[in-house]
């Protein structure tokens, strides 16, 4: 029963991604008709301003959420602790912890600049769009935000129960 339920819930999770990403594919068009729209109306070192805010939006989310999740798990780790772990284990965890906490903080700062940048972007495109277009780039950046975070909740939920099951289909004869 146990084994059946996992891959109903992992079936379940597969197709909700399946959902997301195709959010995602129709957020990514959005995107590209914005970028001619913005390409058409701003000055070139505008546009190329827009662009990298956007290139770094992705790339500094899906950092926060990777440093995130991995210190989860080495946190996760952390609690299992007992006496019958070795010192060097336990030394090992706590550098990580040490490492990772840090590389969080400096991705919090890197998210801090991110959100003085999408000020600057927000200003400049309220020069030249529409107050429907400003509207449908805020939402943009905010759909592309949640997918992503969305996108990183459902993978790291599939594979936790991966490993549920494969670790309960090992323990059956």
């Amino acid at each position: 029963e146990l084994i059946a339920s996992l891959r109903s819930k992992l079936q379940t999770l597969g197709e909700e991604r399946e959902l997301v990403l195709s959010e995602a594919k129709e957020c990514a068009k959005k995107g590209e008709e914005l970028q001619a729209i913005v390409h058409d109306v701003c000055k070139p070192n505008e546009f190329e301003r827009y662009m990298m805010f956007i290139g770094d939006l992705e790339k500094v989310v899906s950092l926060l959420l990777c440093l995130s999740s991995r210190l989860e798990r080495v946190q996760n780790a952390m609690r299992r602790i007992d006496g019958n772990t070795d010192a060097e284990e336990k030394q090992s965890l706590n550098e990580r912890h040490k490492l990772l906490s840090r590389q969080r903080e400096d991705a919090k700062d890197l998210k801090e600049n991110l959100d003085r940048r999408e000020r600057v972007v927000s200003g400049i495109l309220a020069k030249y769009l529409t107050e429907q277009q400003l509207q449908d780039y805020r939402h943009f950046v905010q759909a592309k935000t949640s997918l992503l975070i969305e996108q990183k909740d459902l993978e790291e939920q599939i594979k936790f129960f991966e490993e549920q099951l494969e670790i309960l289909e090992q323990s059956i004869p």
